[in-house]
């Protein structure tokens, strides 16, 4: 059974930086596709960022600069640095695997963390 948990996350100040974790358990490949997405109160879901196993990754415009996400195969871990926040950055963040590895259809998701910048 595939899964996908998160870490990481939590209250910061406008300006600083966070780092959240992902890490895919239950699959033995390492070709799959891996997106942050974000959903603050009454919005709908916005997509951070995407890392096919190719390392081709799509930065959504509100974080391209700030936001960095990287990978460890060895791990199956991906990592999103949030640096230089902002209070729009506030929402519960959410990784999710495509197995497909097209970036497209997302069928495992984790559990949500929340992120929160303060002024």
């Amino acid at each position: 059974q595939v899964q996908v948990v998160e870490s990481g996350g939590g209250s910061v100040q406008s300006g600083g930086s966070l780092r959240l974790s992902c890490s895919v358990f239950g699959y033995a490949y390492s070709s799959y596709c891996m997106g942050w997405f974000r959903q603050a109160p009454g919005k709908e879901r916005e997509g951070v960022v995407t890392m096919d196993s190719d390392g081709d990754t799509t930065y959504g415009d509100s974080v391209k600069g700030r936001f960095t996400i990287s990978q460890d195969n060895a791990k199956n871990t991906v990592y999103l640095q949030m640096n230089s926040l902002k209070p729009e950055d506030t929402a519960v963040y959410y990784c999710a695997a495509d197995l497909t590895n097209r970036c497209a259809v997302y069928g495992y998701w984790g559990q949500g963390t929340q992120v929160t910048v303060s002024t």
